[in-house]
This record gives C-alpha cells, structure tokens and sequence, in this order.
C-alpha cells in the first residue's frame, strides 16, 4: 500500500490507526483504489464480517478519504457493538484541527445548526437555508488558535457525528475549510495544500477492556508546513 498506515494502539478487542489523507476508508462502490478496509483485512484477517456492514470490516465510524487522523477499529463484534454505542450516545469526544479561510472574529464559540441534504448538489450537505430532507441536529464546538494573513487555524470539537458536518458547519459561517473542493469550489487551494486542511487529531473514548483513553494522530507534515508559512505555533 502507497500510503503507510501508523498504528497509535492496539489491544485484543481495538485498533487505532493513524489514517493518511487520500485514503478512503471503504469502498464506495463508485471510486477504485486501495482502502484502510483492504489493509486491514490482509493484515488482520479474523476482522471480516465484524459489523454492521459488508464492506465495513470492523470500522466504527470513518472520516473523509482527504481527512487525515485517528480511527478506531473494532476487532471483534462484541467490541463493535459497545463502541458503535458509544459513539451514538455521544460518550466519544473528537478534536480535529483545520485551516479556515478567513480570519474569525470571535476567539471561541459554538455553531449550533441543523444539517440537511444540499438543494443544488445531491454530494454535499446543508447547514443553511433551503437544505431540503430531514434536518437533523448538529453541534460544532470551535476555539481559534492562531490567525494570520487572511486564515485562521482552529481546534474543531464536533459534539454530533453528522456526514461532512465540519465541513457544511464551516461553510454555513462563512470560514469553510481551506482546500475544501466540495464546499469552497471557488476559492484557491493556498498554504501548500492540495488536500482538505482537515485533521482528526484525538479521540477519547472508554475501551471495552475499561479505563477512558485518548488517542492522539500527530500534526501532518502538511499541516506543518502552513504553520510555518502563518508563523502560528501548534499548541503543546
């Protein structure tokens, strides 16, 4: 596999894998290419079937294929099932980081807005006026860590698991994600990327084994390269 996958943890009944950005999940059924799934059944065989899903051996929850970041795998459907359940209960925290377009106003805040299907393009969800389908809720919490020349660099705690909800909370306020070519066609990729500035960065979450743990994905080179260019420190 081109993109190598790093191992954060690993126990008998999870995994926790740090995920490179170009590297879907699953398979769609529309894209081909190589998958985490596909990596994980050949290196981790007795996973196949653990689930709710055919194609989605033993994953819990996923990120977009240009998210970079921490995922946590179930080895076991046992441990699928009480992690699918926390995660649905929202005992999960998730921190993600991200470069927006813009430099925010306010240094932290809450983005409380219902998301629902996008009314021009089937692809994309809505978190503004016109989505059309079942609003469901959806809550993005975010503090502003450095700005400088026009962007912004943020810590993003999204309190609902909703699809591309950073992404159309983001857009909704007028700061969408830098590179995003879903959300922001318009707008230029700057700051070196060529894919969505979007990290999953920790993910805290009681084990099946016991005891709460937080997982951390290390900043990516990419995101490295920005900081510098904005000469905006990553927090320690």
């Amino acid at each position: 596999m081109e993109n190598k996958i790093e191992i954060i943890y690993e126990d008998k009944d999870v995994l926790v894998v740090d995920k490179p950005a170009g590297l879907m999940v699953h398979s769609d059924g529309r894209n081909d290419g190589e998958t985490l799934v596909d990596w994980l059944l050949k290196k981790y065989p007795e996973v196949e079937g653990v689930g709710e899903y055919d194609n989605r051996h033993g994953i819990v929850h996923r990120i977009d294929r240009d998210t970079s970041g921490v995922l946590i795998i179930a080895k076991t459907q046992e441990a699928f099932e009480y992690l699918k359940e926390r995660f649905k209960e929202r005992f999960a925290s998730k921190e993600y980081r991200a470069f927006v377009y813009g430099e925010m106003k306010k240094d932290k805040d809450t983005i409380d807005r219902p998301i629902g299907k996008s009314k021009s393009d089937f692809r994309l969800w809505s978190a503004q006026r016109g989505a059309r389908g079942e609003m469901r809720d959806a809550i993005t919490d975010y503090e502003v860590l450095g700005r400088a020349d026009g962007f912004s660099y943020v810590a993003v705690f999204p309190k609902t698991g909703r699809t591309h909800q950073i992404r159309a909370h983001f857009k909704a306020i007028n700061y969408p994600v830098v590179c995003d070519r879903l959300y922001a066609p318009k707008r230029e990729c700057a700051l070196g990327f060529n894919r969505l500035s979007l990290h999953a960065y920790k993910l805290g979450v009681v084990l099946p084994s016991g005891g709460e743990s937080e997982f951390v994905a290390p900043i990516p080179s990419d995101f490295k390269k920005a900081l510098k260019e904005l000469s905006i420190a990553e927090p320690k």
